[in-house]
Order: C-alpha cells, then sequence, then structure tokens
C-alpha cells in the first residue's frame, strides 16, 4: 500500500499491486487495474519512488519471514 494526496488534499491509500499506469496529463493520473483513475498531488517520479520503496519493504519482509 502506498499513501498519496489527492488534488483536494484528501489522503488515500492505494493498494500499489494494482495500479496499471501512472500519467503526467499535466495532473498525476493513476489507473488501477479496474481501470479506476485517481487523481493525486504527487508527480510521476514520486509515485515510482513509493512503489518502488513498497516492492523493497514487502521483499525485505518475505526475506526475513523465509530465513
Amino acid at each position: 500500500m502506498i499513501k498519496v494526496k489527492t488534488l483536494n488534499k484528501e489522503e488515500l491509500i492505494v493498494n500499489a499491486e494494482l495500479i496499471e499506469t501512472v500519467k503526467a496529463t499535466p495532473d498525476t493520473v493513476i489507473t488501477l487495474t479496474s481501470k479506476k483513475k485517481i487523481l493525486v498531488e504527487e508527480g510521476v517520479d514520486q509515485i515510482i519512488d513509493k512503489v518502488i520503496n513498497y516492492h523493497r519493504k514487502i521483499s525485505r519482509f518475505t526475506d526475513e519471514t523465509e530465513g
């Protein structure tokens, strides 16, 4: 899960596994696998960083529980 802010300043938690695309139009639009679109304040690069960090945390957790 990643935390983002919508354009109306509402904090929203998004399942990073369900993100299909992230596009700057010029606002950042996250499209989920369900085709739902979410407009967010964060830029594309910020969303990418959040998703990478999410996957790192999941990987680290998996490594700890398997070892």
